[in-house]
C-alpha cells in the first residue's frame, strides 16, 4: 500500500492480514498474529486527546494504548494523552483530527452530528447486555455504523469500549413504567432522550448536568439518570435514595484516530497501533467490570438502595417513542441491532 493514501477500514484490513468481513472493535482488530516489528526510522509524535479525568477508565485504556504503540513500534510512535479537555472539549476533538492538529479521541453518539448512524450508540433499551454488545458491535449492525463514520468523518474507529449503563434514580422506588405517574426528571439535552421518558409517562426536563445537583436539592427536579460512575462523582447519594436499576441505556464509545493521518504512517507502524487498540480494549473491559462493581459497593455504603425494575416492561412501553425518534436513515440498522441474538 502507497504510504502517502488515505486509509479505510477495508484497506487498513488488508494491510495487517484480515480477512473480509470487516466489523468494528473486536472483529477489526482480529486475527492479528505477533506484535509487528518494526523497522527503524525516524520518531513521530501523535496526540491523543480526551474528555475523562485521570481516575477513568478511558484514560487508564488510553495509557495502556500509548504504552502498547511505544512497545510495538520500537519507541518509533510516541503517543502523547491529554486527558481532561486539555486540547479541547469533543466537538473540538473531533474536529481538530479531521484538520490534523489532533490524531486520536474517544467518542461516541456526538458523532451523529457528521454520520446519523452514530445516533445508534445509545439508543434506550436497544442494547440488552455486554455479551449483546459485544455481537452487535462485532457484527454486521456495529460494521455499518463503524463505517458511516469513517466515511462521514474521516475517523476511523479502532476498537470500542462499553460504557457504564444509565439508571434513574430518585426518593422513591419504582419498578414499573406505572409508578413514574408524572415524575419530573432531568434528562440530557438529547431529543430521543426526552421523547423516550414521556413515552413511558415521566416528565423530562432537559438540564444542565452542572445545574443537577441544586435541581435535586431544591426539588425543582425530582429524579434523573446516569451511569453509577456519574452518579458517584456528582454526590447525587446525598440528595436521592434509590438507584432504579432500569439500565435503559447500555452503550460504547470509540477510540479513533484520523484515516488520513495513519494512511501516511508505514504499514507497519499501522499494524502496531490496530494491535496497540486491541490490547487497550481488552484492559479497559476488565477495568470496567470491576470499576462498575466498586461503584455498585460505594452507592450502597453511601447510604442508596439499589432497586430491581421490569425492564421488560420498560422496553415495551417506551419502543414506541424511540422508533418514532429514529430516522428513516437509521432505522434498518437499529432493527439488526434488536434481531441479533
Amino acid at each position: 500500500m502507497d504510504s502517502k493514501t488515505p486509509i479505510s477500514r477495508r484497506s487498513l484490513a488488508r494491510s495487517i492480514g484480515l480477512g473480509a468481513g470487516l466489523a468494528a472493535g473486536a472483529t477489526l482488530l482480529g486475527g492479528l498474529a505477533a506484535p509487528a516489528i518494526v523497522r527503524a526510522q525516524s520518531k513521530t509524535t501523535l496526540k491523543l486527546g480526551h474528555l475523562a479525568n485521570e481516575d477513568n477508565v478511558w484514560h487508564k485504556a488510553a495509557m495502556v494504548f500509548a504504552e502498547e504503540v511505544g512497545k510495538r513500534t520500537n519507541g518509533q510512535v510516541e503517543v502523547k494523552v491529554f486527558p481532561n479537555e486539555q486540547l479541547g472539549k469533543e466537538t473540538d476533538l473531533i474536529k481538530g483530527i479531521q484538520l490534523g492538529t489532533v490524531d486520536f479521541t474517544i467518542t461516541g453518539e456526538s458523532l451523529q452530528n457528521w454520520a446519523p448512524a452514530a445516533a445508534l450508540l445509545a439508543v434506550p433499551y436497544a442494547i440488552r447486555d455486554l455479551d449483546h454488545l459485544d455481537k452487535v458491535v462485532n457484527g454486521a449492525p456495529g460494521r455499518k455504523i463503524a463505517e458511516n463514520i469513517e466515511q462521514k468523518t474521516q475517523l476511523l474507529p479502532l476498537t470500542y469500549f462499553a460504557r457504564g449503563p444509565r439508571n434513574l434514580t430518585s426518593n422513591r422506588p419504582i419498578k414499573t413504567p406505572a409508578e413514574l405517574n408524572g415524575l419530573k426528571m432531568r434528562v440530557p439535552n438529547v431529543p430521543l432522550f426526552v421523547s423516550f421518558w414521556q413515552g413511558l409517562g415521566a416528565k423530562p426536563t432537559p438540564m444542565a448536568f452542572s445545574e443537577v445537583f441544586t435541581g435535586l436539592q431544591n426539588g425543582t427536579i425530582d429524579a434523573q439518570e446516569n451511569p453509577l460512575a456519574l452518579i458517584k462523582s456528582a454526590s447525587f447519594f446525598e440528595v436521592q435514595k434509590y438507584v432504579n436499576q432500569t439500565e435503559h441505556v447500555i452503550s460504547w464509545i470509540y477510540l479513533v484516530g484520523g484515516s488520513k493521518k495513519l494512511g501516511k504512517l508505514p504499514a507497519e507502524q499501522r499494524t502496531a497501533i490496530m494491535e496497540a487498540a486491541k490490547a487497550a480494549q481488552a484492559a479497559e473491559r476488565k477495568l470496567f467490570i470491576e470499576d462498575e462493581t466498586k461503584l455498585a459497593a460505594d452507592l450502597k455504603a453511601k447510604g442508596m438502595e439499589f432497586v430491581a425494575v421490569d425492564k421488560a416492561a420498560f422496553a415495551e412501553k417506551g419502543r414506541p417513542a424511540v422508533v418514532a425518534a429514529l430516522s428513516a436513515e437509521v432505522k434498518p440498522i437499529y432493527d439488526e441491532i434488536l434481531a441479533v441474538g
